[in-house]
């Protein structure tokens, strides 16, 4: 796990701790989770969405740290001016990395599915919330194997992320077609820069 320090911000939203489970076997109950703690009531439904108070990501939707850093300081950012499009700080970073400004859709593809193996899982906190109790909480929630956030360059699915962007045709791309290291840098540059612009652009 890695932990990022905003200093910045108003200190409840200032510290992001960020996981990558790899081999998750518990992906469908995680997302039953999530969709059941959100209507849960009194004190069982308050600790429940507790332990899922994350943003769940679907790694092979991301295509470098730097691109999830930029979707959390994003969304950091929409809280602290009274801007969040979805309903916490959490969903804000899915909707951050989908090119749309469909929620619905923004969830549906960079969430956790029945389907998902490897999942960044990310935590926006105070610094009054110690790293150990952060990955505690992680590793309650999610059964896999945390790996060092490295490894994601072995999960990125660059043909879905640049179906999703609508990248085929751009020129860029088709000129690094036959050197896919170049490729995978263009494409992150691109999709990098389409999170960083999207408040701009919305």
């Amino acid at each position: 796990m890695e932990s990022l320090c905003y200093p910045q911000f108003d200190s409840r939203h200032s510290q992001v701790h960020i996981a990558l489970f790899r081999n998750v076997s518990n992906a469908a109950a995680v997302k039953a989770r999530i969709i059941a703690a959100s209507t849960a009531e009194g004190e069982f439904g308050e600790k429940e969405r507790e332990a899922v108070n994350f943003a769940f990501v679907e790694a092979r939707m991301i295509t470098s740290k730097l691109h999830l850093e930029t979707a959390i300081y994003q969304a950091i950012l929409a809280e602290s001016q009274n801007g969040l499009r979805t309903r916490t700080v959490h969903s804000e970073i899915l909707y951050n990395l989908n090119p749309t400004h469909n929620i619905t859709e923004a969830i549906r593809r960079y969430g956790v599915s029945e389907g998902t193996a490897d999942v960044l899982v990310v935590r926006i906190d105070s610094p009054d919330l110690s790293s150990s109790t952060v990955e505690q909480k992680m590793k309650e929630a999610v059964k896999g194997d945390i790996v060092p956030l490295s490894e994601l360059s072995q999960v990125t699915d660059w043909a879905t992320i640049k179906k999703y962007h609508k990248l085929n045709n751009e020129l860029a791309i088709k000129e690094a077609a036959n050197n896919p290291s170049r490729e995978h840098a263009v494409v992150d540059n691109i999709v990098v820069t389409s999170v960083a612009m999207k408040s701009v652009m919305g």
